[in-house]
């Protein structure tokens, strides 16, 4: 895939880890508010991205919650992740064995005004950390969630270095105001998988 295709009303950019695409929609706008597609899938199988979705989440969720980094083991699944009120900080991390850039991240800033998709397919760690005061996040996935096939990765593992943004408000990253799930507070770090 050359590093920008654009068909139909979708423009796909890759990114730096192949396979995470950041996808922008064309937004259609007037006096009245605003129309776009989100997903089309001729138009996203000539993107590169041919998933067969069967699932679709939606969560809500306060500044400084940090969801992750979560993925199934034996049940992976590929995402269409976006944000449809606030913003969120969105992390990829490439688990695939043998690949190039394993152990390595990728990150965007996802938002109900720039309307930007990312797509992660299987093998990746997933997490998004709330920037605004409130955020909806929605996103597609091509396997069903299996409860029991749950993995996680330590949010913070120096091994990985993810630069966490300043939530809104703030100069810097603050990691005292990271709010995690008890089970996010216990993921392993990278050198243990």
């Amino acid at each position: 895939m050359s590093d920008v295709i654009t068909s139909g009303n979708f423009t796909f950019t890759k990114t730096s880890i192949d396979g995470v695409v950041v996808v922008d929609a064309k937004k259609y706008g007037d006096n009245r508010g605003y129309f776009m597609e989100t997903y089309k899938r001729p138009d996203f199988v000539a993107g590169g991205i041919a998933c067969d979705f069967v699932q679709d989440n939606q969560s809500s969720s306060t500044k400084g919650v940090l969801r992750g980094l979560h993925f199934q083991i034996e049940h992976p699944q590929a995402k269409l992740v976006r944000v449809v009120r606030g913003s969120v900080f969105d992390v990829a991390v490439d688990l695939r064995p043998g690949s190039e850039t394993w152990g390595k991240w990728e990150g965007v800033v996802l938002s109900a005004d720039n309307h930007r998709q990312l797509f992660i397919p299987r093998g990746f760690a997933h997490g998004f950390l709330v920037l605004s005061d409130e955020a909806e996040f929605c996103y597609k996935c091509d396997d069903i969630y299996h409860p029991g096939d749950e993995g996680g990765l330590m949010w913070d593992d120096p091994a990985i270095g993810i630069e966490w943004p300043a939530l809104e408000g703030d100069d810097a990253f603050d990691p005292s105001k990271v709010i995690l799930s008890d089970k996010d507070k216990l993921h392993p770090p990278l050198s243990n998988l």
